[in-house]
Formats: C-alpha cells, structure tokens, sequence
C-alpha cells in the first residue's frame, strides 16, 4: 500500500458519540452511489463493555441476501473506509482510522492525525497498523491488539423499518391511518445482511471529547462527546 494513493470521497454520514448507543442510518442514497461498494447503510457508536472504550461500526452495501456475502471477495479494494473523529469541537477531523481490503485481510490504521482533511485522503500508514481476516458467514474472525478490536464481515442487518407500510403512506393507499403500531410492524430487514467493520478503541487513543454540540441540555447538560462520521472514498 502506497502512502501517496488518493481516495477521494463518495459518501459519508455522521454522529456525536456519547457514553450510550448512538446510530445514524443512510439506507437511501444517491443513483450514483445506491448498489455500489461504496454505499453507506449505518453508523453505530458507543460505549464499549469496557466504559474506558468506544466502539465504531460501520455497516455498507445494504441490504443484501446471505447468500450474496460468503467470502471476502464482497469487499472493495478500491474503497477506502474512514472513521473520522473531532475531538476539539470544530467539526473537523483530528484523529481518522482508515480501514481498506487487501487479500483476504482487511488492514485498519490510526487513530492517527490525517495529513490531509475533507474530501480527499490518503492511506495514514504513518501510526498504528492492524490486520483481520475477514469473516465469513460460517466463520467470525477478531484480532484484538494493544487495547482495540478488530472486525470486517458480513452480519445481519440491525435496521429496523417497515419499509412496505412505508410505501403504503406515502402512496396514499392506507392515508389516514399511517404507519402500525410496534407490535404490528414488519420489519423489512429482518432477514438481510449488510458488511459491518468494526473497531473499538480506548479512550485513552481519541483524546479528551470536547463539549457537546447540543449544548447543556436538563438539569445536569449533556456529557461531552467526540464528534464521528465515516466516509466511504474511492481510489482516483
């Protein structure tokens, strides 16, 4: 892996990170990126079982049958993956951990300082570097490594939406009674799978959280929080 190599970048979606779970969904994109392995379905981040950690998810190319995600030929190489992390309160990125496929492998670096922001980025293989086989649906690989944990596969689609009632409101077809209450909704993706990577981190990597963005908010404000997005960025 060159470190001059740019990924510029496709799509992204983004969070504040408290000490609880936290999720930003995108299942809908644009024509140019819907299909493609560059397609963000969600962002998950949280606590850790260990509160010291935060955990990262990332979840892509949604949603997709079981059968279609068997081996590890479903990731891109060409697609650059990025956790982007603000920690000063600027909603810029401080800190990034990249994670791209080679082989069967995928190989995660950082948190480390990007040498460039926004829309492009380069492979950072400047600070920490760490690799896992990547999962298939039989068989769940982890690397765990100086304090993080490391994950790439395939896993079942954690998005809750009754997508055909959806369809039903917005025709106008079931228009007055809207949506069903929770006991009578189907969930559209019960039985489809997306590609998750995941990584978990000590806090102790991120830097101290800056205040958070919704301000002080009930009698005791709102904890601090790192601000987090990921960008999906292709090779150009």
């Amino acid at each position: 892996m060159k470190k001059t190599t740019i990924f510029a970048a496709i799509g992204g979606v983004g969070i504040a990170v408290l000490a609880i779970f936290l999720i930003a969904a995108d299942h809908i994109d644009s024509p140019s990126v819907e299909g493609t392995t560059t397609d963000i379905a969600d962002l998950y981040a949280f606590e850790g079982n260990n509160p010291d950690n935060t955990v990262l998810i990332a979840t892509i190319q949604g949603p997709l049958a079981p059968g279609d995600v068997t081996n590890n030929a479903a990731f891109d190489e060409n697609v650059l993956l990025e956790f982007n992390i603000d920690n000063t309160g600027d909603f810029k990125e401080d800190l990034v951990i990249q994670a791209i496929k080679r082989g069967d492998s995928m190989y995660f670096f950082g948190p480390v300082a990007p040498e460039t922001q926004g829309l492009s980025s380069i492979v950072e293989t400047s600070g920490p570097r760490h690799r896992v086989k990547i999962s298939t649906s039989e068989n769940v690989e982890v690397t765990e490594e100086d304090g993080m944990k490391f994950f790439a596969g395939p896993r079942r689609d954690g998005f809750f939406f009754d997508f055909n009632r959806f369809n039903k409101v917005i025709s106008g077809e079931v228009a007055p009674e809207g949506f069903l209450p929770p006991a009578e909704a189907s969930d559209f993706f019960e039985d489809l799978n997306v590609l998750a990577v995941s990584v978990e981190v000590p806090n102790s990597m991120l830097g101290t959280a800056p205040a958070h963005v919704g301000g002080a908010v009930g009698i005791n404000g709102l904890p601090p929080a790192y601000n987090v997005w990921v960008s999906a960025k292709r090779k150009q």
